[in-house]
């Protein structure tokens, strides 16, 4: 009964995985009951094409005890903004290259990097003036007449595109927090009749007339916006100011074609590594290597199927490593076949065939336990300060583990079990 269970699960296991794995998703209703899902396989920077923009910090101005904490805050701006630019799968991470601090922005399918760097780099610092009155008997310059307030951008909650209901052209409505809506009743109620300046980077985005006290968290900036500028805008309002300056220092782009060929390749390599594996199992073992075969294509189509649901982002280090986690697989399977034709001269199949597993076992633990300590290290999940391990490189490293993990499922769940079926078959026949 308990290994019918196996199988079952097995099984259920399979095609579930199959179902994700396909390209066309999961769609069925039942009743009320309806799922249409379709699982998108995430592609890095080297495969999807895109661009790559290295910024540098500005930390001079930083006290050295607060500069790691600094670039921190700047990692974790660019990366808001990026994500409310709406990249699929961005990266950003931070890098030290001869002293200096960096920041790595990955854009997979991003080719225009100009409207790109345009936005990360933004300081976005964002402040309301009052236009102060002169005397006719004297005479100053337009920007001598701007007073600054006390409301800036960091009295905003959020700000979102929306179209003005008079002129039907973008405008961007902003939430106050409660201190700044005080502020900006205020700054209305003594301003009524003149214009009210909204400043952003020492360019006024807009000027409007105040008609009345606002009262309230609310507000709207109207201007010539276009919807892109209207957008930009508003992210990086959301995403707040930068808290040192950035510098871009390098701007690499890939294109579309190349990582579509680089696609092509690594599947087709992929098609003839495994293909071959295959051969030389069922030539070597027989019905064992059939079984090797098919606990090989499970794994792929287990592996296949979290990389959507993570979801991972592949890239041509991630394959090398999903490889070199097929020739794990495959190496469990021919450590367990060699220790079985010694043992089954010797006992009953079944009998050997529970041996053969026991003894190959620590074999199999140690070399994948080395092998998981080693992609632990790679993958640098703590962020430890002497290793500046890349972000191929952790992919590379993410892969081997995940890769390892499936591969001792499948081989030490499914082709046991698959083979103890294949046992009962023999005996009672």
């Amino acid at each position: 009964m308990k290994k019918i269970w196996l199988i079952s699960f097995i099984f259920v296991v399979t095609l579930a995985a199959t179902l994700i794995a396909l390209p066309y998703g999961i769609k069925f209703k039942i009743g009320n009951f309806s799922i249409d899902k379709k699982f998108d396989l995430k592609l890095g920077l080297d495969l999807a094409g895109g661009s790559q923009l290295t910024f540098e910090a500005d930390l001079s101005n930083i006290p050295e005890e607060k500069r790691k904490t600094a670039v921190e805050g700047v990692r974790n701006v660019i990366e808001k903004r990026v994500n409310l630019f709406g990249v699929s799968e961005p990266t950003v991470q931070t890098s030290r290259f001869e002293g200096k601090e960096r920041i790595i922005v990955e854009l997979p399918g991003i080719t225009d990097t100009q409207t790109a760097i345009t936005l990360i780099g933004k300081t976005a610092q964002l402040q309301f003036f009052e236009i102060q009155d002169i005397p006719a008997t004297q005479t100053a310059s337009a920007s001598s007449q701007l007073v600054a307030t006390n409301l800036t951008g960091a009295d905003l909650k959020s700000a979102s595109v929306v179209f003005d209901s008079q002129t039907g052209k973008p405008a961007i409505s902003i939430e106050f927090t409660d201190e700044g809506g005080k502020k900006f009743e205020e700054i209305t109620g003594r301003n009524v009749g003149k214009t009210l300046p909204i400043i952003l980077d020492d360019a006024i985005v807009s000027a409007p007339v105040v008609q009345e006290r606002i009262s309230g968290t609310s507000a709207q900036i109207s201007g010539t916006f276009t919807i892109d500028e209207a957008k930009q805008l508003a992210i990086q309002l959301n995403a707040g100011a930068l808290p040192v300056p950035v510098n871009l220092v390098k701007e690499k782009t890939i294109g579309p074609t190349l990582g579509e060929m680089s696609v092509k390749q690594s599947i087709l390599a992929g098609i003839v590594g495994i293909s071959m594996v295959l051969l030389f199992m069922i030539l070597s073992y027989g019905k064992l290597g059939i079984i090797a075969g098919a606990g090989l294509l499970i794994f792929a189509v287990i592996t296949l199927a979290l990389y959507k649901l993570i979801p991972v982002t592949l890239t041509l280090p991630g394959i090398a490593g999903f490889m070199l986690s097929v020739g794990m697989a495959v190496d469990s399977n021919i450590l367990i076949f060699e220790r079985f034709k010694e043992e089954k001269g010797k006992r009953a199949l079944a009998d050997a065939l529970e041996v053969s597993f026991g003894r190959a076992w620590d074999s199999i633990r140690d070399a994948n336990i080395a092998t998981i300590v080693t992609a632990f290290i790679l993958a640098n999940p703590l962020e430890w300060n002497f290793l500046h391990i890349s972000g191929p490189v952790r992919g590379f490293a993410f892969t081997l583990m995940l890769g390892i993990f499936i591969s001792l499922f499948t081989g030490i769940v499914v082709s046991r079990n698959l083979i103890r079926l294949l046992i009962r078959e023999r005996r009672e026949k």
